[in-house]
């Protein structure tokens, strides 16, 4: 079996040839980006941490094992969320994959606990 290809890229970076499908995973539309320069195949909101969630967390590095650990939990637990993250990892299984993010630290972002699942 190939290894599964997955990155992590800021989706205000130019789409590079070795993106395979792009993906974004952030509840809200990124400032500044028409959707023609985001060049998406997808944009998977419903994947993405509630609105609790991610007002709860605020990107503080402090809490990022505690965000990871409630963000696992809620797509294990969150019908619609499970759907999403069983569709992400179907296309993770077809060839490369880039989750796209607006955060400025995308390693301590939704699409790093999503990327530590799918590659786990």
């Amino acid at each position: 079996m190939s290894e599964v290809q997955i990155q992590i890229r800021r989706i205000y970076d130019d789409p590079a040839p070795t993106d395979g499908a792009r993906i974004l995973v952030d509840r809200l539309w990124p400032r500044g980006v028409s959707k023609d320069r985001a060049d998406l195949d997808e944009w998977c909101k419903t994947v993405a941490p509630s609105t609790d969630l991610r007002k709860w967390y605020g990107h503080d590095p402090a809490k990022f094992d505690e965000f990871a650990e409630r963000y696992r939990r809620e797509l294990e637990t969150d019908d619609e969320q499970s759907a999403a993250f069983a569709d992400l990892k179907s296309r993770a299984a077809q060839g490369p994959l880039t989750l796209l993010t607006a955060t400025k630290e995308p390693q301590i972002s939704e699409a790093q606990v999503l990327l530590s699942l799918l590659t786990e």
